[in-house]
């Protein structure tokens, strides 16, 4: 599933994509992400899904890796799920959404909306 990653895992990357924030910021944004989250938490600011999912959008806004945001942010609103809340892993379409189809295209226009701070169609197709 992850092949190549292997090579640079772990690693920030140290280049500027067509997505994702300046390079040099990104250990400065994940931090602040990072401090946001445990805030969110502690005051119970969102629904666990709004939460979960909120966090998924900043950090893949963040960019922080050459290749793998999207993957790796959906296990990480997965892992706030079943490690802060208790509840179960979402279902994101149950699909393949690396691949391009109907599902791909419903994540990517979704995650566009939660760019223009709309998050509810992620938080549906998280949990469909």
């Amino acid at each position: 599933m992850y092949g190549e990653v292997w090579k640079w895992a772990g690693s920030f990357r140290n280049s500027e994509k067509n997505l994702g924030i300046k390079s040099f910021l990104i250990p400065l944004q994940f931090k602040q992400l990072l401090d946001d989250a445990k805030f969110w938490f502690d005051s119970k600011t969102y629904s666990p899904d709004e939460m979960a999912v909120r966090f998924k959008h900043e950090l893949v806004s963040i960019h922080c890796f050459p290749n793998g945001n999207g993957r790796h942010s959906r296990l990480m609103a997965d892992l706030i799920m079943e490690k802060l809340y208790g509840e179960p892993f979402f279902t994101w379409g149950s699909s393949d959404l690396v691949k391009e189809n109907d599902k791909r295209r419903a994540y990517i226009n979704a995650v566009k909306k939660a760019d223009n701070h709309d998050i509810q169609d992620l938080i549906s197709f998280a949990k469909s």
